[in-house]
């Protein structure tokens, strides 16, 4: 079990509501430990691999309607 973090950028900087949007929906992943959203709209997740992929939050984001431009780990 290895915990990691992943770090995507918004196409759009995210506001108090969407950043609490993803927090809250984030949370509900098996294995997210942490979820922050900066003003720049940098995403942050922290995350333990033997309860969730990389792939599986990247799916997660862009499904509640979220663009990425690009993620790194």
């Amino acid at each position: 079990m290895a915990h990691l973090s992943v770090y995507f950028s918004l196409e759009d900087p995210a506001g108090k509501h969407d950043a609490a949007l993803l927090k809250r929906e984030l949370d509900t992943l098996p294995g997210v430990t942490s979820v922050s959203v900066s003003d720049s709209g940098c995403l942050a997740v922290d995350y333990d691999t033997s309860g969730v992929r990389q792939e599986q939050i990247r799916q997660k984001v862009q499904e509640l309607g979220f663009r990425l431009r690009d993620a790194e780990r």
